[in-house]
């Protein structure tokens, strides 16, 4: 049987570790994108239960208390959501199938559900039935070292990539998978301007290709200016609260650098012809740039898709 699906003509898919790190990474691109008219859907692998709390009431949902930090994160994340225009979000397998694995090396990378343990053609065949649902044109994850070294991120970059292999023996892969990234003379501006600070987010670092999410100019190609959703990616993060902190250094750097900061997002191109560009690095403006989709010229487009039933929900 096969069932036809009407979605827009541009659609986006983002593959994320836990709840929060959509708005931190990419909750700009993703409220631009949503904004314009795109179809964006989030794909979230776990529900974030090692997380840190920084609700003190709010400490008994620990891990190691109540263990119930993952439900409430899921009301978190749903007003996230809310606040990037973000209406199809996603858990892999559905809600609880992965536990959040904690950082690297820790007891908790070994539990019976830590995403970081997932079969990984079960865990990519989960992601498949979305790609053959919403067919993406453009896929973002991490890098292969999940952007910082985490055993979560670094699971779903492996997934993700899984997923667009198995989905291009289908033909319906994505025609591009992004990376998020950090160019280092972005990394290098905001360790000058904090050098003095007391608050200073880069404290012990002299050289910016010290930290493992520091990418070469050259090497990034695409530059998202959503400047026009820096207050939509800050209400996104605020929305995480037990995760993020009012008096958090991200809202100190946001104050300082404003919508720079928070609606310029950048990534590396993993898979994908580069579109047209500008600057001395040819850097994309548009995740869609060489795609030959309506919503370059048209917002109004839409597609119908043909889905086989393997791929319904």
């Amino acid at each position: 049987m096969t069932v036809v699906t009407t979605l827009p003509d541009r659609r986006l898919l983002l593959v994320h570790a836990h709840p929060d790190d959509e708005s931190i990474g990419t909750g700009s691109t993703m409220a631009h994108y949503a904004a314009s008219g795109a179809h964006v859907t989030l794909v979230t692998c776990t529900l974030g239960e090692e997380g840190e709390i920084h609700v003190p009431e709010l400490a008994g949902l620990a891990a190691a208390e109540a263990d119930q930090l993952g439900g409430y994160r899921l009301a978190e994340l749903a007003h996230a959501c809310a606040e990037l225009g973000v209406t199809d979000h996603r858990f892999l397998g559905g809600a609880g199938r992965y536990r959040d694995s904690g950082m690297m090396g820790l007891p908790t990378n070994g539990h019976p559900r830590a995403f970081w343990g997932a079969d990984l053609d079960e865990a990519a065949g989960h992601l498949l039935e979305i790609l053959r649902e919403v067919r993406p044109q453009v896929l973002i994850t991490y890098d292969d070292n999940g952007f910082y070294g985490h055993p979560d991120h670094i699971q779903a970059n492996r997934v993700a990539m899984r997923a667009v292999e198995l989905a291009a023996a289908e033909g319906i892969a994505p025609a591009k998978v992004y990376w998020t990234a950090m160019p280092q003379s972005v990394l290098e501006a905001g360790m000058t301007h904090f050098e003095e600070s007391s608050d200073n987010p880069f404290a012990g670092i002299s050289d910016a290709t010290d930290l493992p999410f520091c990418t070469p100019d050259k090497d990034i190609a695409a530059r998202i200016d959503a400047t026009e959703q820096h207050a939509a990616k800050e209400a996104a993060m605020r929305a995480h609260a037990t995760q993020i902190p009012a008096t958090s250094w991200l809202y100190s750097v946001a104050g300082n650098f404003g919508a720079e900061f928070m609606g310029v997002e950048y990534f590396t191109l993993a898979v994908g012809t580069k579109g047209p560009g500008s600057g001395p690095y040819g850097w994309e403006s548009d995740l869609f740039a060489g795609l030959e989709t309506a919503g370059s010229t048209d917002r109004g487009g839409t597609d119908r898709i043909p889905v086989s039933s393997a791929g319904q929900r």
